[in-house]
């Protein structure tokens, strides 16, 4: 079947699948397709393999694709409960003179090696809790459950960048610095002997000067800390990883034993912008969770009475500002992008009503068919673009309780309502066109030139499943967009690659790896101008490669 391109709502040929308006209306959709095999243990290719090419993939792209993600559910007879916790499996597309090869390796983590030394899960996760080895006696083992879980170093989220220097990351403290071109892994780095964090997010932000920002929590005596981390971007040899970290600023959780989860953080120019939503840890649960026999994930909860809260800090000083920004409960996993401009900070995020999606991607979930995987899907709240406007240097003598908006055909607001207390309403990044898909997640946008910046595009993934299912592009000049869609394939999250002449924000392609549960070894690199959202070119891969979660562009010379 051909791929879908197409400006504004498709027909109803191109967009139902099956589907009715009844269906599109409501929101509910049945007789989705099976994808258990796209979360399915795969087999890794050490050796690059070529592709078959269709179509022509621009000769200026030179580089690596690099893609993260979990590879392996399971170790003997013991199998991970989450998607989360499978083994990190690291891809590689090499592009080089239109033709592709492509590679992939398992992350050798200390995890990996041990569950495979005893083929069974050795090493606890986020939602799966390793049981006690059989070969202790039971006193051992009864002793074992009040020990905490130590962090795992299964690095599967994404590829970050610090000092030139690639690495592969979760939420832990640990990381593993690979080579780009082997993706061996060349050592495990340990946030925590650099800085006082117990963790840090898979998705740091970067000044145009190579200074890396992240954020991770640290648990004390007193409770949790959210910390903003500065990483300097001189590398002083080649041993050099995180040294001269720093930790920037720390906010106070609303409640110090029940912080809340964050995937990411925003960045515009000045300010770090920190999301404090209601999707909380409780601690208590946390800590005792081997001793209660269940695993990290049991103890993150959705609280829909406390309100999504915005700090912003100065990147300059490290000072938090005084005043709050408030908004109801929304939940956010990724930012699109943050930028100033006539006094306000516009704030682009992908939102959703509640906070429970996490504990719904389940394997079991992802397993399903028929109706159960129908229900699945129809129970959970969809994602979409929101943009939120908060205006910078309110003061006591700002006026209470009108909105502070005055940017012209901009329908957010944002009202001072108290001392230091601003309440914000967003406005929608879409048309309603954009329900037909599903909403959009994985946003990507130029980030070169773009982040921190004014801009117009930007890219994600449809979702009228329960993994990416359509190719989006969003123009925030009138709200339109462009779709790539083709039935029974599941695109990967978009990287946007810049052409080298490069004059238009959208100048350069979209690269997407797409794979299908109904053929075996269907999975193919997908290459789109990113201006047109047409089609230039695929690198069909002989093997099958699971669903993964991001990954970056590792241009080469």
């Amino acid at each position: 079947m051909a791929p879908v391109k197409m400006d504004g709502p498709a027909d109803d040929t191109m967009l139902s699948d099956g589907v009715g308006e009844e269906q599109r209306a409501s929101g509910v959709l049945k007789g989705l397709e099976c994808i258990a095999p796209l979360v399915r243990s795969v087999e890794e290719t050490l050796e690059p393999i070529p592709t078959a090419v269709q179509g022509t993939i621009p000769s200026w792209i030179r580089g690596n694709l690099l893609r993260n993600g979990p590879g392996k559910f399971e170790f003997g007879n013991t199998h991970y409960n989450h998607w989360f916790d499978g083994m990190a499996l690291l891809h590689q597309f090499k592009i080089q003179e239109g033709e592709v090869t492509y590679r992939s390796r398992f992350l050798q983590s200390d995890s990996y090696r041990k569950n495979s030394e005893k083929d069974r899960i050795m090493v606890s996760e986020f939602g799966t809790l390793a049981l006690p080895d059989p070969c202790q006696n039971f006193f051992q083992r009864f002793l074992s459950r009040f020990e905490m879980i130590k962090p795992t170093d299964n690095a599967s989220v994404s590829f970050v960048k610090y000092k030139g220097d690639y690495y592969v990351s979760t939420e832990t403290n640990l990381m593993h610095k690979v080579d780009p071109e082997t993706l061996a892994s060349i050592e495990k780095v340990d946030w925590s002997k650099f800085v006082a964090v117990n963790g840090a997010t898979a998705h740091p932000h970067c000044d145009p000067d190579g200074t890396v920002y992240n954020m991770g929590n640290s648990y004390g005596s007193k409770g949790a800390l959210y910390n903003i981390v500065r990483v300097p971007p001189e590398k002083k040899d080649s041993t050099d990883s995180l040294q001269g970290a720093t930790v920037l600023c720390s906010i106070m959780p609303a409640n110090k034993s029940h912080p809340s989860y964050y995937h990411s953080f925003a960045m515009s120019e000045n300010y770090v912008v920190f999301i404090e939503q209601p999707i909380k840890m409780d601690l208590l649960k946390i800590v005792t969770c081997k001793l209660r026999g269940k695993g990290l994930s049991e103890g993150i909860y959705w609280d829909p009475k406390q309100d999504t809260v915005f700090h912003l800090v100065d990147k300059k000083t490290g000072q938090a500002s005084s005043v709050r920004y408030h908004t109801k409960a929304i939940s956010t996993f990724h930012q699109i992008n943050a930028f100033e401009e006539d006094g306000f900070l516009m704030l682009d995020m992908c939102c959703s009503e509640d906070g429970q999606a996490i504990n719904n991607y389940l394997i079991q979930n992802l397993r399903k068919s028929g109706d159960a995987l129908d229900q699945v899907y129809n129970e959970m709240t969809r994602v979409f673009p929101r943009r939120f406007v908060l205006p910078l240097g309110v003061t006591s003598d700002t006026p209470s309780n009108q909105n502070l908006n005055t940017r012209p055909d901009s329908l957010a607001t944002c009202l001072k309502t108290g001392q230091d207390k601003v309440l914000c309403q967003h406005e929608d990044l879409h048309g309603d066109d954009l329900l037909d898909y599903g909403g959009l997640e994985f946003p990507q946008i130029n980030y070169g030139q773009n982040n921190t910046r004014p801009y117009r595009y930007f890219y994600g993934c449809g979702f009228r499943h329960l993994v990416g299912d359509s190719l989006l592009k969003m123009d925030l000049k009138d709200k339109s967009l462009k779709v790539w869609q083709q039935q029974g394939f599941y695109p990967s999250e978009p990287v946007f690659v810049p052409s080298p002449d490069a004059v238009d924000e959208d100048q350069g392609v979209i690269l997407s790896v797409v794979l299908t549960p109904s053929q075996d070894k269907g999975t193919f690199l997908l290459v789109l101008d990113a201006q047109t959202f047409e089609e230039l070119g695929r690198a069909n891969v002989p093997v099958n490669i699971p669903y993964g979660f991001h990954g970056t562009f590792n241009p080469t010379a």
